[in-house]
């Protein structure tokens, strides 16, 4: 994992993105400090790194979109899927190669907090905090952009497609407000997300029974529920999607100076599912 983990960062490092990732990052959240905090005298750096999100948007997908796609374009992958070492410690490597560019401008962050109260009030546990979550969110993008680079092997649809998921996750809450609350709806809602799974499940596996069989049993519960209970189906869509406002965990103390300690374990729980969602992918490109 060692010999992955330097490699990737050294290539993040000598493609420009690193470099290019880390001096946006920097300039933006620059920018912001002397707007808000040293000209405007606000005494919250939290409230700084809120403008900076916009620059994940753009950054993450740089940085992830060469991780898996290149190898599969180059035909390189065929080294790593070959090689005497686990998947998983082939992933984790290229993820910490990752987070490590991510890390690297949120250290300099730490410095700031400690510049405004060399100032006058400030603000240290809920600003570091605010660091932390804003650190985490950016892994969370990571992970999420690192699953979609394995799936294809064209960069550029890496990026576009890592960029299109960040995007709608950014502007989830407004999308959810246009949700409708019937019943009916909800169970419509139940019905698609269970076709996405299903179309998931047959298109890691191959196996048509199986995915047929899942989905069949699925849509038949919804629909007994439904007519059992319809009740239970009311406003379930924004209650089954709401969580996935990843951003709202890291807003919360840039707004209310709010931790919530659950939402870092979904930050950590997403992060989870998606390095395993790309080790799933990467073994079904080994026996394919």
């Amino acid at each position: 994992m060692t010999a992955v983990y330097k490699r990737e960062l050294k290539s993040c490092f000598q493609s420009m993105t690193g470099e290019v990732f880390i001096a946006v990052l920097l300039a933006f959240t620059g920018i912001y400090f002397v707007a808000y905090n040293l000209t405007a005298g606000y005494p919250y750096f939290s409230y700084t790194l809120s403008g900076s999100l916009i620059v994940f948007l753009v950054g993450i997908p740089l940085l992830t979109m060469r991780s898996f796609s290149e190898e599969r374009r180059g035909r390189t992958d065929q080294l790593l899927l070959t090689a005497p070492v686990s998947l998983f410690r082939i992933v984790m490597g290229k993820y910490l190669a990752i987070v490590t560019i991510i890390a690297l401008p949120n250290i300099v962050f730490c410095a700031y907090p400690l510049i405004i109260k060399a100032q006058g009030t400030a603000y240290l546990t809920v600003d570091y905090l605010s660091i932390l979550v804003f650190f985490l969110l950016g892994c969370v993008y990571a992970a999420i952009g690192m699953f979609i680079s394995a799936l294809t092997e064209s960069q550029m649809i890496a990026f576009i497609s890592t960029f299109g998921a960040l995007l709608v996750l950014y502007l989830w809450d407004g999308i959810l407000s246009l949700l409708p609350s019937s019943a009916l709806s909800g169970l419509a809602g139940v019905l698609i997300l269970l076709a996405l799974a299903v179309f998931y499940i047959y298109h890691m596996t191959e196996n048509l029974l199986l995915s047929g069989i899942i989905g069949a049993v699925g849509a038949a519960a919804a629909v007994i529920l439904y007519f059992v209970k319809s009740s239970l189906f009311e406003n379930l869509l924004s209650g089954l999607l709401g969580r996935l406002a990843l951003a709202n965990v890291f807003t919360d103390i840039t707004s209310n100076s709010i931790v919530d300690l659950t939402g870092i374990a979904l930050y950590l729980s997403v992060i989870a599912i998606f390095v395993f969602l790309t080790v799933q992918s990467v073994q079904k490109r080994r026996w394919s």
